[in-house]
């Protein structure tokens, strides 16, 4: 095999290759004596075809073959000799005719690929981060305490003859209609509606007060240009409604009883279990505002050119969404304000910091033998089948088959284990923030990263 350089541009190479004619012959020879030996045609022996006969059958579709297997071969061992290590799959493009004549010529072929960039390995010590921690305060699992509570309320009965008033709940059906014409999923009874509550189309519980058992009223209303149910989105409607029932909500009362009543042994047991889960948002908070700054201080020191091909890949993916947001009417406004070349640059700038930083998240983990176990997969195949209960079995049966789809789940895992690895030999900070503090969105937000696992593999 003979092998010229043609390209060394940064990131870049290409290179001339010719598999010389004999070796073409050689394999096609091998191919078909192999194939010879199992084929079963009328008036042979069975793998007793001759190899003229063999080759005048199939001589096409092996010398196919062969010459995919060459190319691949060839493109892997330059690849090799060379230490290279590719950012993409490299581009291969055949630059000789009739090589699966008659009698085989060359094979030549031109391999173009950008290599990834030599990464220096941040120095850990010198990054400084600071960990926000909020700590569950009693005022608020009173406040979580009263919300749940509100939403094991009993309705007692009103027996008095007057109509609703704000916060009570009327028991009514209804028929929506648009243009004239039931909808469907618009009609409902024995639906209890808290008068001015949420949780309806706006101005529809607020249209309900002073409605006594046995009286029909008709409303009108008009559906959120966002509703979920595009074919209803921004139209207006009516509603016939016949009130049946007039009820209050009484609330539980704070005591062990109510404890028992939603499965506890008691308050306290209640009181703990919010807690818990108060504090394992906060800490889960808290560790998303902390990974947001080891992202930007490593962004920092990602000072290397990217791949130019894998840039373009990561732009194109945020193009095509945002695309798809703008034809959906969801784009943000702060970018509707902006024209088209504006977006692009700022987009492609978000791209070029997602490639780095994945790059850079690879590196680290390559560097340090950081790696996604067997296990860990299994867990995390086993989380996502338990999102579709019932189809649990179907859906590891899916991944068992589909071992390239697990890469959306592996690269998260290796990137939490990269980002785990960094913070410890960082210098963090701890500092005690209220709730609020804690939630507040730090200015400016940091780009989310391309995915390091992703990068990885396309480097290994």
């Amino acid at each position: 095999m003979q092998v010229t350089e043609t390209l060394s541009d940064g990131l870049k190479r290409a290179y001339s290759v010719v598999v010389p004619a004999a070796d073409i012959a050689s394999r096609r020879t091998a191919r078909l004596t192999d194939l010879g030996k199992t084929l079963r045609l009328p008036g042979f022996r069975p793998g007793k075809v001759p190899l003229p006969v063999v080759r005048q059958r199939y001589g096409t579709a092996v010398i196919a073959e062969v010459l995919e297997e060459s190319v691949n071969q060839a493109t892997q061992q330059v690849i090799s000799d060379r230490g290279l290590r590719p950012a993409m799959q490299p581009k291969v493009s055949v630059t000789s005719e009739d090589v699966g004549a008659t009698e085989p010529k060359d094979l030549e072929f031109n391999v173009e690929l950008e290599v990834l960039p030599e990464i220096t390995m941040p120095e850990f010590s010198e990054i400084n981060l600071t960990r926000l921690k909020a700590e569950v305060s009693p005022e608020s699992v009173d406040k979580a305490l009263h919300e749940l509570a509100v939403r094991n309320r009993d309705l007692v009965d009103i027996e008095e003859d007057r109509g609703a008033a704000p916060g009570e709940v009327l028991v009514v059906d209804f028929v929506g209609k648009v243009d004239g014409t039931a909808f469907p999923g618009g009609t409902a009874t024995d639906m209890n509606v808290e008068i001015g509550g949420s949780g309806f189309i706006p101005g529809f519980s607020e249209q309900l007060e002073g409605m006594k058992a046995g009286e029909a009223r008709t409303i009108d209303v008009t559906f959120p240009a966002d509703y979920g149910v595009p074919d209803l989105a921004g139209k207006a409607a009516t509603f016939d409604i016949t009130a049946k029932k007039l009820r209050r909500p009484v609330e539980p009362a704070m005591d062990d009883e109510f404890g028992k009543k939603i499965g506890f042994e008691n308050l306290d047991e209640v009181r703990q279990a919010i807690t818990e889960r108060m504090q394992r948002e906060y800490d889960q908070l808290s560790r998303l505002r902390l990974k947001r700054q080891l992202l930007d201080a490593l962004a920092e020191r990602a000072s290397f050119a990217p791949p130019e091909g894998m840039v373009q890949a990561e732009f194109d993916q945020i193009w095509q969404r945002l695309e798809a947001d703008r034809k959906e009417g969801r784009l943000d406004d702060e970018d509707k304000e902006k024209d088209e070349e504006t977006l692009k640059t700022e987009y492609r700038a978000i791209a070029d910091r997602r490639v780095r930083l994945g790059l850079l998240l690879a590196e680290i983990g390559r560097a340090n033998g950081i790696t996604v176990t067997a296990d860990e997969m299994t867990r995390a195949m086993r989380a996502e089948a338990m999102r579709y209960p019932g189809q649990e079995a179907q859906v590891m049966e899916f991944f068992r088959k589909n071992p390239q789809v697990t890469d959306n789940l592996r690269g998260p895992i290796f990137e939490e284990k990269v980002v785990d690895y960094a913070v410890e030999l960082a210098r963090v900070t701890d500092e005690t923030v209220t709730p609020e503090e804690l939630a507040k969105e730090p200015e400016p937000p940091a780009a989310p990263v391309a995915s390091a696992e992703s990068a990885a593999a396309e480097g290994a």
